[in-house]
């Protein structure tokens, strides 16, 4: 497309929309460098007629597509509104939000609702939400005690627990943070690796002192750890105690055992949160041995302050092609007989690759 104005009227059956983008706002925010969102925009909509003059947009085509270009120009300005740039994802993401709204699934929250509630700001960056179900996921720790957080990798489900981990303890709702795992790994058990037993596990739970040094002052968590403000250990540590005042994190929690899993949940204790992460497509259990994730699943759906947040290839954050690659195994999994990542009568065919 090129910035030319237009002057033809929509044909019959179609429709025209027209948008004037604030004087305050240079159309470089709304169109982006090169016309970069503008293009992301036109992809979306090939049907749809887009024409650019000045600070003048106007669509035409069919009605409920350009109803649906019309507000995605609106939800853009409100994201800027807020000082918060708009990217070629957000954008596609905005598109994939509105394509997806008023199916009567709970209620309908705008992308500009989504993309700009703030978690966490640390570091000169801010963590925000970057998808419907992540939206969502990060409201039902607010709203609940125990919240399972279950989807593929890269769907931020450990990274916003953790943000907003810390943002409870920064606002004093909790005295600590408590972060754990399963010591299940594929290919390697801990006892087999050299070191002492802090060695062996450092390695194991690096992930999450990674996302905490996103999130905090790295001078500072030494010191919090020193001070038992917060504590990274295996779930095995857990064993036996009662945890008060704290923000729980399980990680991983589908290499749990039915034991383990029951084990953690009832270490709840007052003025405390929990949050269990997992993806039940990678479970490096041995073979035989049921994830406690899986199963909470069933026994647990419909208590009381207990939320199941699903996220999907949908929600994934990271680059554009793991997405592709969870849909591509879950569709070869589909069609060969997999169960939930584990082959029937498979030997090692289940566990996760490095």
């Amino acid at each position: 497309m090129t910035q030319t104005p237009t002057a033809h009227s929509p044909a019959e059956g179609q429709a025209r929309a027209h948008f004037t983008v604030p004087a305050q706002h240079p159309m470089v925010t709304v169109l982006g460098s090169g016309d970069s969102l503008l293009r992301v925009i036109e992809k979306a909509f090939p049907a749809a007629d887009i024409h650019v003059r000045g600070n003048e947009i106007s669509a035409v085509g069919d009605a409920g597509e350009v109803a649906l270009i019309q507000r995605l120009f609106d939800e853009m300005m409100l994201v800027l509104r807020t000082g918060q740039p708009m990217t070629e994802d957000a954008v596609e993401r905005s598109i994939a939000m509105l394509r997806a709204g008023g199916t009567g699934e709970g209620p309908e929250e705008t992308p500009a609702q989504v993309l700009t509630q703030n978690i966490l700001s640390s570091r000169g960056r801010t963590i925000r939400p970057k998808t419907l179900n992540q939206k969502r996921y990060v409201d039902a720790i607010d709203k609940h005690t125990v919240v399972f957080g279950i989807g593929p990798a890269g769907t931020g489900k450990t990274y916003l627990a953790m943000a907003k981990a810390v943002q409870a303890l920064q606002s004093k709702q909790v005295n600590r943070i408590i972060l754990t795992r399963p010591a299940v790994e594929a290919g390697e058990r801990l006892g087999f690796l050299p070191g002492t037993l802090y060695e062996k596990i450092d390695p194991y739970l690096r992930p999450l002192y990674d996302a905490l040094h996103d999130m905090l002052d790295p001078d500072s968590i030494p010191r919090l750890m020193a001070a038992g403000t917060i504590e990274v250990a295996p779930l095995a540590y857990m064993r036996g105690r009662t945890l008060n005042d704290a923000f729980i994190i399980l990680d991983e929690a589908q290499n749990t055992s039915p034991e383990q899993m029951k084990m953690f949940l009832t270490r709840l204790g007052f003025d405390s949160k929990i949050v269990i992460t997992g993806d039940v497509t990678q479970v490096d259990l041995p073979e035989g041995t049921r994830s406690g994730l899986r199963q909470v699943q069933e026994i647990l759906e419909g208590v009381e302050d207990v939320h199941f947040s699903r996220l999907s290839s949908h929600d994934v954050v990271r680059h554009k092609l793991v997405g592709r690659i969870v849909d591509a195994y879950e569709k070869y999994d589909s069609k060969h007989g997999t169960q939930n990542g584990t082959h029937k009568g498979r030997g090692k065919a289940g566990h996760k690759g490095k």
